[in-house]
């Protein structure tokens, strides 16, 4: 059995968010876990943030989701396809 893990750091969270959040919510079906992490709080918001998603569903949705998401600007993905017995 493998776990699929998707990690998203977005170098402006204010730009590429929108954009992000469609994509997220266009493959919500294959989204187990959503865990969103930025630094600060109120007036001391940053604008970096990262977003890691525990994924199942088969590999080519996993991956397409993957692709979508390095079309947006300023946002990276790392796909990790890590096995367990």
């Amino acid at each position: 059995m493998n776990k699929a893990i998707l990690i998203i750091h977005m170098e402006s969270r204010s730009k590429s968010a929108v954009n992000v959040q469609h994509i997220l919510t266009k493959y919500g079906c294959i989204i187990k876990t959503r865990l969103g992490i930025h630094d600060g709080v109120l007036e001391g918001c940053s604008d970096v943030g990262l977003l890691i998603l525990e994924l199942v569903g088969d590999k080519i949705q996993r991956q397409d989701l993957d692709q979508e998401l390095k079309m947006v600007e300023e946002v990276n993905t790392k796909l990790i396809e890590l096995p367990f017995n």
